[in-house]
């Protein structure tokens, strides 16, 4: 049977008020094409409002002054910031994946690992010896923890993750599937000066022919991530060269995500999906990268910064800046330079125009 609470109690566990029924029980958060009596609908804006089918339902979670009664419903909470309060009505009515008190009998724990109290491991789970799992943390099935790796109290590991020898994350992580933490750094030399040096110092391509050898760099450190920090499904953090890569406190990381060797990613950060950061890139606190972001090694990135969705960071950013488009560049100048090449073939029209009238005038002459 599903859970179900009752509207007052779900208002006071948001932090917000409610009116009308308070008695009313709802059993979950839905948008409002799928309203159903005993849910709580999602209407946070006046055009979520009006899409709720009169009859279908009879509470909703609306920001201040929506006209509620309107839509035909009996209760609504209303919140100040809806989506805020979204976030812990999303929490309160969430389902984890179910997984068995205890150590699995499938799975593999090593001599010398530390398993805190109220540990759940899944099937198939290997954790290496001398690894640390802190107290109440989830492991689900087929997941790999490596030699001398720590986990926090309250990590949350989903299935398939792979985390490294000697990482560090910090308490209430939450891993997705398949991401993997601390693979080696891709870092190689070629013997002499090689192509990519040239190219950086300005050489010819003549230097492409120099990349006869790659020699390996090995990475020697690990990775460590704070407290509170969320990796996505399939990301990829390689551990550092002779230091570790770091992540910071409160940072969220999309799906898809790969942060190279030596980078250090500050706190409260966002990182949508398939961003990439190149090795050694130094990224401030509260720094959003847009989805696809890319960012070339060993830049610096300023806090407070936002990188829209496709951009190519090729060279420092200061804090507290917007910037946009490749090569990312300030956004009043980036929308400047666009509205330029929108214009491009008016202009080419013109010019066109204007050899023509001066062709004709030579021959009138």
């Amino acid at each position: 049977m599903a859970e179900s609470y009752m509207v007052a109690d779900l208002a006071a566990a948001l932090g917000a008020t409610f009116e009308g029924d308070g008695t009313l029980r709802v059993t979950g958060l839905v948008h409002p094409s799928m309203a159903e009596p005993d849910v709580l609908v999602m209407a946070s804006s006046p055009d979520f409002l009006s899409r709720i089918e009169p009859g279908s339902a009879r509470a909703a979670l609306v920001a201040q002054g929506a006209d509620w009664r309107a839509a035909g419903l009996v209760a609504a909470i209303i919140a100040p910031r809806p989506r805020y309060a979204m976030a812990h009505a999303t929490r309160a009515f969430a389902k984890p994946d179910a997984l068995a008190p205890g150590i699995h009998p499938s799975a593999v724990v090593e001599p010398g690992a530390e398993i805190g109290e109220g540990v759940h491991i899944g099937p198939f789970v290997h954790i290496a010896a001398y690894a640390s799992i802190g107290a109440g943390s989830q492991i689900h099935s087929h997941v790999s923890i490596g030699e001398n790796a720590v986990l926090g109290q309250g990590a949350l590991v989903h299935a398939g993750a792979r985390i490294a020898s000697r990482v560090k994350i910090g308490e209430r992580a939450i891993i997705h599937q398949n991401a993997v933490i601390g693979a080696d750094g891709f870092s190689f030399v070629t013997p002499d000066f090689g192509a990519v040096e040239a190219a950086k110092s300005g050489g010819g391509s003549e230097s492409a022919t120099r990349n006869l050898a790659l020699e390996r760099i090995y990475s020697l450190a690990a990775v460590t991530l704070g407290d509170d920090v969320e990796i996505g499904a399939g990301t990829t953090i390689d551990r550092g060269t002779l230091r570790n890569t770091r992540i910071g406190s409160g940072t969220k990381i999309d799906n898809q995500v790969q942060i190279g060797h030596n980078v250090s990613i500050g706190e409260t950060c966002m990182l949508c999906a398939q961003v990439g950061i190149a090795g050694s890139a130094a990224i401030g606190d509260r720094v959003v990268l847009g989805g696809k972001v890319g960012v070339a090694d060993h830049l610096k990135i300023g806090s407070d910064v936002l990188v829209a969705a496709a951009s190519a960071v090729a060279s420092n950013v200061r804090g507290r800046s917007i910037v946009m488009g490749v090569p990312a560049m300030p956004r009043d100048e980036a929308v400047r330079s666009i509205m330029a090449i929108r214009r491009l073939p008016r202009l080419m029209d013109t010019v066109d125009a204007l050899k023509k009238r001066l062709s004709a005038m030579d021959s009138a002459s």
